[in-house]
């Protein structure tokens, strides 16, 4: 993995911002895969400001969720679909046809899955995947297991998952749903590049770790030392356990 480390996590987010600018410029249609978190609102504010300057336009692109809450609406505030419509999708100009997000209220979750995947094969799979990283390794909702599921999934949340998303939830961790629906980790590595965003020193031990470490479903994030074009975009806080190679990954 190449790991670019920034000053700040608004210098991760303006450069990786300019980065999608300059690929919906040159590829309009473009397949984006989108996260949900704390770390990404930076990223999309940017976005939001790029757009209204006139140098990001959505109106070709399309996009794809990571996961979401089982037993929300899509109507619901406090899940995924709400949080994109907040945080990026009513400030840009998507087309509402063309942003996918996974149906966590859906009657049958399996067949909802089994869907999500054969829509990313339709739109011609993802050119670039945008991730975050849990503290505890995870991404998307792959959660540290024995083993992972390739394919988008129904999946419990650990406790940790669910103590990071009670923000939502008007800081309740019995309104957090214990289980989410998650895109898989063979569908996560079948996107053609992919960008992990980490920031702040509580994510420093996880970037170590799937950086330095080996690939291991204990940490998920490690699989992408598999995938062959994938960066890892980090402010120093987040870097300051780094070792071996990637000690002088390149600063900005």
């Amino acid at each position: 993995m190449r790991v670019r480390i920034f000053e700040t996590d608004e210098h991760v987010a303006r450069a990786l911002a300019l980065r999608m600018a300059s690929l919906l410029a040159a590829q309009p249609a473009v397949v984006l895969g989108l996260p949900t978190g704390r770390t990404p609102i930076p990223l999309y504010r940017a976005l939001v400001r790029l757009h209204r300057a006139g140098r990001a336009d959505f109106s070709r692109a399309t996009t794809f969720n990571l996961d979401e809450f089982v037993g929300l609406a899509h109507d619901d505030p406090r899940g995924y679909h709400g949080f994109m419509r907040r945080h990026l999708f009513d400030q840009v100009n998507l087309d509402a046809r063309r942003i996918h997000l996974l149906n966590g209220a859906a009657a049958d979750l399996a067949k909802e899955c089994i869907r999500y995947e054969r829509a990313i094969e339709k739109a011609g799979g993802i050119d670039l995947q945008i991730l975050g990283l849990g503290l505890n390794g995870h991404i998307g909702f792959n959660e540290p297991a024995r083993a992972l599921v390739a394919t988008t999934h129904r999946t419990r949340l650990r406790q940790a998952t669910r103590r990071a998303n009670a923000a939502l939830f008007g800081h309740r961790l019995r309104n957090v749903p214990a289980e989410g629906l998650s895109m898989g980790m063979a569908t996560i590595l079948r996107a053609k590049r992919i960008v992990l965003l980490a920031t702040g020193a509580s994510k420093a031990r996880s970037v170590a770790r799937m950086v330095d470490g080996s690939v291991t479903p204990r940490l998920p994030a490690s699989f992408l030392q598999l995938h062959r074009d994938a960066e890892v975009w980090i402010d120093r806080a987040a870097a300051v356990a780094i070792s071996g190679p990637h000690r002088g990954a390149r600063r900005r």
